[in-house]
């Protein structure tokens, strides 16, 4: 078996997919809220990616990618028993779960892919675990059945209506706490402004909250920078600080205005198909 192989991929929706990886070193000592960086070959960037999940015994570890870039793009044409240049990890903290009994997960879209991992791994924990999973529509909804089984309670939302409950992942977490639903953490995991109004409304109702953030990140060990996030009034790196923060404390106006330095230039890389291979150049 050939390091980091791909042996399984699995399509979850038009743009989403499932990998597993031979990576047993990296699987050895994962846990959950963890993440990897990898490389599809060797001139790609390095791009990381929160776990999906991992078998320490059979040396596997999961990712859950959606294709939106250069390297996303790259990935998506590989197929089982091709592998990528390399894969590093685990890196970044494990999600805190001591102490608590209840939480409240709220994921938006792509992000309910990056909350699954750890609503699972809080549930074996022997946490109480309710999920808010949040949709554009029904035909983008991913890892329901998987959620179900894991999870003590599961609300599955669409902003226009057209499968579960119709509305934003915050309609409902207001609608949770106003009904006097108690909890000791909610957990935000999705696009910075969703996560935001999540953290605020937490906030309001007096519940702590935490955020998963996703950043650009270069080397994955603080030496870069890259990845740097306001919290507190202070510089934290996402990748060995984080990726959890206190949704309290985080400049998200900051966060998200940075999260947009690099538009115009994933837009561009997502247009370029390669007139030879038919496929995303990997090198410029």
């Amino acid at each position: 078996m050939k390091r980091f192989e791909i042996l399984n991929k699995r399509k979850l929706n038009d743009t989403i997919n499932w990998y597993t990886f031979y990576a047993p070193l990296i699987a050895r000592h994962a846990k959950p809220g963890q993440f990897v960086i990898l490389r599809v070959d060797e001139y790609g960037e390095r791009f990381p990616i929160t776990m999906a999940g991992h078998d320490e015994e059979k040396g596997t570890v999961d990712i859950i990618v959606q294709t939106v870039g250069r390297s996303s793009m790259l990935l998506e044409q590989l197929e089982v028993g091709d592998a990528i240049a390399d894969m590093v990890g685990p890196l970044g903290m494990p999600s805190h779960m001591e102490g608590l009994k209840n939480v409240l997960i709220v994921g938006g879209g792509v992000g309910n892919a990056l909350a699954y991992p750890l609503a699972i791994g809080m549930h074996n924990y022997g946490i109480n675990v309710e999920m808010i999973a949040g949709f554009k529509t029904k035909d983008i909804v991913i890892l329901e059945d998987e959620l179900r089984a894991g999870v003590d309670k599961l609300y599955v939302m669409t902003d226009d209506g057209s499968y579960g409950e119709g509305g934003f992942t915050t309609d409902k977490e207001r609608a949770l706490l106003e009904s006097g639903k108690k909890y000791d953490e909610i957990v935000a995991v999705g696009p910075a402004i969703m996560m935001k109004f999540v953290c605020e409304i937490a906030e309001e109702f007096g519940v702590p909250s935490v955020a998963s953030l996703a950043t650009y990140m270069i080397d994955g060990t603080g030496m870069c920078g890259g990845c740097r996030a306001i919290i507190d009034g202070e510089s934290k790196f996402v990748c060995v600080d984080g990726p959890d923060f206190d949704g309290a404390k985080i400049d998200w106006d900051l966060l998200i205005k940075r999260g947009k330095t690099f538009a115009k230039e994933e837009a561009r890389d997502r247009e370029h198909v390669c007139k030879i291979t038919g496929g995303v150049r990997s090198n410029g």
